[in-house]
């Protein structure tokens, strides 16, 4: 990793959260930012939540047979009543903790601010005139506290905490009365409805910190010590919670005590070990550096907020935003797109262990997922609501993708690809399958033979069509069938490699199928009578080219055609009502069309006109571009890590077990060369390659199992030479045609041309 050139310099005051410097160790979250008049350092925690349920999603008929009944009388208000308007409701919501304050005696004349993506830490360096001061600090990657220390030659400035105000609760009625109170027109977003029991603040023990409570049992607060140094101070502090246990008043205090006596530089060394680790699982080199410093921004952001043993990100990963509201769409779980794209390049980056936060979420939920699967489909099996809590608990909202059937599909396959990225068998055996059947079981509650015995659901949608209007499409969606198809195709194919005795049962459900919807000119539509034939963000219909897989672009001609076509009407349509993931995720499908240019142009479109200077996918064309007729700049992760699954996708190809090094990249970084380490393909391998002069240079192997792999000749040579530790293998292989190569686990192989 190049360290000055990936790092974030600003050389002015940041003045917006959203632009903020952004720390993070997986639990907890910092934004930097300021003037100095205050320097602010606003905190986040990714397990405070207020979940307390809207009323609605707690009564009996708050269920998918209500749901279809209401449909069929197209009685949009009530399913509106019962289903949709309490999303708007205050709760269930992501909370944010607080906020420091750093004040000095004068506003400094200037602001500098640095992130040092290698280290994890940040500078920021403020000046009056001749004198100034430098405020370093980081969020420990292990320890889990925040440091901060301040040097210079001015006076120490005072450091405050600052806790979020959310309302009271009127003496006069009970909590559940209060909390939803409006008493002024700014109060709908207000952190101030939720109405909280009066926080309390203490001072001992060198030591400052608030408790929290809510309006639940759940309470948290901010900890915070100093310790005088030369030159300035030291301040560590630490975000506590009840879910840390019954002492955790105690623990978060001897945290903060414990630290300051180790030292900064002490603590310092274990925090830097992580990231250095972190950084040697994989790397890029690119002729365009933007796209070079975006990939390690993005992997940076994704390691600050996604750590085994710690909840995966949730819409805006540990930064939920400071402006005193609710974040953007209560900072919830939405499984209809942003956790699956959030969660699609961690693998490709060999960052297996960050990434397995999201599947051991899932697989700790799968009670709740059961219990919803029986009492809102009537079903066994499991399902989890498609926006939920952190508790696996229902939000509400529109129901045709709040409450979908067929977005669990898509949550199964976070455990494919980790089994397809790992090569894990006993994972396959232990969790995928299952995971897979029990959601099968309960979509088949819903599946019922047309009058051609074939399969379909009561009700079909696709997400973000029809401006989420509950009339949907009529079933099934292309994007139904496509998850359907996915769902029981694996199946058959788990069954195999498992050799269990289901198989017949999955091949018989995939039978009665219908294929996909695709029109007279070949494209993919929305559904069977439907054609897509306006700008729509979310590329619902084309799941089968990507993530799904479910078409071959380089083996099926008819696949092919398809895919073409769905792609150029794509472009027909325009991206006037796309926000900032549409143009990744159009990214991911010129790189399965290996159209390199049209890939990198999508993501420097999205790079350069949807993301913050810190790197935040804002959804919108905020600086009014024309890319977009939507100029808002709500705060989501899941773009940016959709973009570095896409780069990632121009840079290597491995499913279907053949390797593909550099299919969809310019011709100009052809020319100019580009290379890559350790990236993961499937069956577990690790993949290293360079490409200069529009030639690859080599390519290197390194198995973590036994396997064969077929490797695609895109050397300028018909005769390739395999270099194994002990022995040299000569191959002789058409250009454009696969080799095999033979590989033990632990087994290295270098591959060059002759």
């Amino acid at each position: 990793m190049k360290k000055e050139l990936n790092n974030l310099f600003f050389q002015s005051p940041i003045m917006r959260w959203d632009k903020a410097i952004p720390l993070g160790n997986g639990i907890s979250g910092c934004l930097v930012w300021g003037d100095g008049e205050p320097l602010k350092f606003s905190l986040d925690r990714a397990d405070l939540w207020d979940n307390r349920p809207a009323e609605e999603t707690l009564s009996k008929e708050f269920n998918y047979k209500k749901f279809i009944e209401l449909s069929k009388e197209k009685n949009y208000d009530e399913i509106g009543k019962r289903f949709d308007q309490c999303y708007f409701k205050p709760t269930p919501t992501k909370i944010p903790a607080g906020r420091l304050e750093m004040t000095f005696k004068e506003k400094p004349e200037n602001v500098e601010s640095r992130l040092r993506l290698d280290t994890g830490t940040a500078e920021v360096t403020l000046k009056w005139g001749e004198k100034y001061a430098v405020v370093n600090t980081y969020l420990h990657a292990v320890k889990k506290f925040g440091w901060i220390r301040v040097k210079g030659d001015i006076d120490a400035p005072k450091i405050s905490i600052l806790p979020h105000d959310f309302g009271s609760i009127n003496a006069d009625s009970s909590a559940e009365e209060s909390a939803f109170k409006i008493d002024d027109e700014d109060f709908n977003d207000s952190l101030r409805q939720l109405a909280y029991p009066e926080r309390k603040e203490y001072e001992a023990d060198g030591l400052k910190w608030f408790v929290q409570k809510t309006a639940e049992e759940f309470e948290y607060g901010i900890f915070m010590g100093e310790k005088a140094i030369d030159n300035g101070k030291d301040i560590v502090y630490y975000i506590g919670c009840s879910n840390d246990g019954e002492t955790w008043i105690k623990d978060a205090k001897k945290l903060v005590k414990d630290a300051l006596d180790a030292g900064y530089e002490e603590m310092l060394k274990s925090h830097t070990a992580w990231w250095k680790e972190f950084w040697g699982k994989s790397s890029i080199s690119l002729p365009d550096k933007m796209f070079e410093k975006q990939w390690y921004l993005t992997n940076y952001l994704f390691g600050s907020c996604s750590r085994k043993g710690c909840p995966p990100m949730p819409l805006q990963g540990v930064w939920t935003a400071d402006e005193g509201s609710l974040p953007p769409w209560k900072g919830d779980y939405h499984s209809d797109l942003n956790t699956q794209l959030s969660y699609w390049h961690y693998l490709k980056s060999n960052h297996i262990e960050e990434g397995e936060s999201f599947i051991d979420f899932l697989w700790d939920l799968v009670p709740e997922a059961r219990e919803f699967a029986r009492t809102f489909f009537d079903a066994p099996g499991l399902c989890l609501p498609s926006v939920m809590t952190i508790k696996g608990k229902p939000l509400g909202g529109s129901p045709v993708f709040s409450l979908d059937l067929t977005n669990q599909i898509w949550l199964c396959q976070a455990f494919d690809m980790h089994w397809r990225y790992t090569g894990d068998d006993e994972f396959l055996k232990e969790k995928v399958y299952p995971y897979f059947k029990e959601t099968a079981l309960c979509v088949m509650r819903w599946l019922e033979p047309d009058e051609k015995g074939k399969l379909k659901l009561p009700l079909s949608s696709s997400p973000e069509s029809h401006d989420g209007c509950v009339a949907g499409i009529t079933p099934n969606s292309n994007f139904d069938l496509s998850l359907l198809i996915y769902l029981f195709k694996s199946l058959s194919y788990f069954s195999d490699v498992l050799k269990n005795d289901d198989k017949d049962m999955w091949v018989q459900t995939l039978e009665k199928l219908d294929c996909l919807c695709v029109n007279e000119k070949n494209v993919l539509m929305l559904g069977p009578n439907e054609t897509l034939k306006e700008s729509h963000r979310h590329h619902s219909h084309a799941m089968a080219i990507y993530p799904l897989r479910l078409l071959d672009y380089n083996s099926n001609y008819e696949d092919r055609k398809i895919i073409d076509a769905t792609i150029s009407n794509l472009e027909v349509l325009g991206t006037g009502l796309w926000v900032g993931y549409s143009f990744t995720w159009m990214a991911e499908l010129y790189a399965v069309q290996e159209n390199g240019e049209g890939a990198a142009y999508q993501l420097k479109l999205f790079w350069e006109n949807f993301c913050s200077p810190n790197g935040f996918h804002l959804n919108g064309d905020y600086k009014k571009r024309g890319v977009s007729v939507l100029h808002y700049r709500p705060f989501t992760l899941e773009g940016n890590m959709c973009a570095a699954d896409a780069l990632q996708e121009m840079l290597l190809k491995t499913d279907g077990n053949v390797i593909r090094v550099f299919p969809a990249i310019p011709k100009e970084w052809k020319v100019k060369g580009a290379s890559f380490n350790t990236l993961r393909g499937w069956n577990g391998i690790l993949v290293s390659s360079e490409i200069k002069d529009e030639k690859v240079i080599y390519i290197e192997l390194k198995a973590s199992k036994d396997g064969e792999y077929y490797v695609h000749n895109n050397f300028d040579s018909e005769m390739i030479i395999l270099r194994y530790a002990n022995r040299d293998v000569n191959v002789d292989c058409e250009k454009d045609s696969n080799f095999k190569v033979v590989m033990k686990k632990g087994e290295e192989c270098l591959i060059t041309r002759k």
